[in-house]
């Protein structure tokens, strides 16, 4: 596929030289007004663009590459200079040859006088053309190296975003694993259906997950198994309450940023013996998803124990996959820990 669009690339181009060249040489015979001119046309211009021509291809194809591009300078400076001199003395000379100068009846029609002038005109265009050739190769040369700045910004930046995901999934896994760890002496059977719970869960985490975007029903999916699983070891003294929306869009967005809230929410809003409260909600207006996770602070628990990754982690790959196109706020008051997020998912 690169390699068609390469050389589809190159036959544009190749075309666009040629249109380029074509109306050049044929600008000059739209305006003659007398037939009897085209010998004239021929010398003064054709000769003149002709010079043009291979003054630009020799520099284009040669001496800005081999010589220009290497530091190689002052010997760029000096083949121009003879390929210069040596074309202007082949003109010259050609100039001189009888059908160059054709003549009706005896008289000698319109012709070329070598003059200072024509020599300027000669010689002028060949140095604007180098100048325009180099400028050209330039150009061409940032475009490729801007183009692969680009794409190594962009591989190293899908590389960290991966690398962020990855960090999730083993993340989530080892918080899972110990609170199902909690259940097996206690709560055997529990311990099970969490075990059973969690494997379902896995196969999102390493099958669905590893898309650049999935779709939003998926991730909600994941969300409600989650609580699922988080329900069964919770104490009876947490109130739970949750709402998310019907959806009738297909919403696609980056797989597991939303979890982030909820594990911190469970690791960090609920005690053994106070009552606890985790409220969830998720909206969709326009294009936007407004995402919040309230719960109950325990500002000794919240010394005790570390965010851990999770949130650092959204922030970051929130910053590297929608920036200037999301808000992260985090506040406190009243016992009571926010999380909102606002995120534009068409961006």
């Amino acid at each position: 596929m690169i390699l068609k669009k390469h050389i589809t690339k190159n036959i544009l181009t190749i075309f666009m030289h040629i249109g380029f060249w074509c109306l050049v040489f044929l600008w000059p015979l739209l305006s003659l007004e007398d037939v009897s001119q085209i010998q004239y046309v021929i010398n003064r211009n054709w000769l003149s663009t002709c010079s043009l021509l291979i003054v630009f291809y020799i520099n284009y194809f040669v001496f800005v590459n081999q010589y220009f591009f290497k530091s190689k300078k002052m010997l760029f400076y000096t083949l121009n200079l003879l390929l210069i001199i040596s074309i202007f003395f082949l003109v010259k000379h050609i100039l001189k040859l009888n059908s160059f100068n054709p003549s009706m009846n005896g008289v000698r029609l319109r012709e070329v006088r070598s003059t200072t002038v024509t020599s300027i005109q000669l010689i002028l265009p060949m140095i604007l053309g180098i100048g325009m050739c180099v400028g050209l190769k330039i150009n061409k040369r940032w475009s490729k190296n801007e183009l692969m700045l680009q794409k190594i910004k962009q591989t190293q930046l899908d590389a960290e975003i991966k690398y962020l995901r990855y960090q999730i999934q083993p993340h989530f896994l080892f918080n899972t694993l110990n609170n199902t760890y909690s259940l097996i002496d206690n709560s055997p059977n529990i311990a099970k259906t969490s075990i059973h719970s969690l494997s379902k869960m896995m196969r999102y985490l390493l099958h669905d997950s590893v898309a650049n975007k999935v779709p939003l029903a998926k991730e909600i999916d994941f969300l409600e198994r989650y609580l699922d699983l988080m329900r069964l070891r919770v104490s009876s003294n947490l109130t739970l309450e949750k709402s998310f929306p019907i959806l009738n869009q297909p919403i696609q967005i980056a797989p597991l940023l939303l979890i982030s809230f909820i594990e911190n929410a469970f690791k960090h809003g609920i005690d053994a013996v106070q009552p606890s409260h985790i409220k969830i909600d998720l909206r969709i207006e326009k294009n936007k998803i407004y995402y919040s996770v309230i719960n109950t602070a325990f500002p000794q628990k919240e010394k005790m124990t570390d965010s851990g990754i999770g949130l650092k982690n959204l922030r970051k790959r929130l910053e590297l996959l929608y920036p200037d196109n999301f808000e992260l706020i985090h506040e406190t008051s009243k016992n009571l820990y926010t999380a909102k997020l606002i995120l534009n998912f068409r961006a």
